[in-house]
């Protein structure tokens, strides 16, 4: 059997996972529902640009499904808070 590996930076694992266990697979179920879905639809022009447009910046930056909140680009432009004291239960 042949094989294609897919590298993940860890919020994009984390996403696929959580996913997986929600629907009790195994996160290369997603992988393969994932494949399965865009061939279907590979004759779409539309699809074709999104394909290139991802491996443009798939090396720069994590994906919208991903748990990219430990990425700069999530917290950079947000608001700093004050510190707050926890409360004791």
């Amino acid at each position: 059997m042949a094989a294609i590996k897919i590298h993940l930076e860890a919020a994009e694992l984390a996403a696929v996972t959580r996913l997986a266990e929600a629907l009790h697979v195994k996160p290369e179920d997603i992988a393969h529902a994932a494949l399965n879905r865009l061939m279907l639809d590979a004759e779409n022009p539309e699809l074709h640009t999104d394909i290139k447009r991802t491996r443009e910046w798939r090396g720069d930056n994590l994906p919208l499904w991903s748990d990219s909140a430990t990425s700069i680009h999530a917290y950079e432009s947000m608001p700093d808070e004050p510190s707050r004291p926890r409360k004791r239960k």
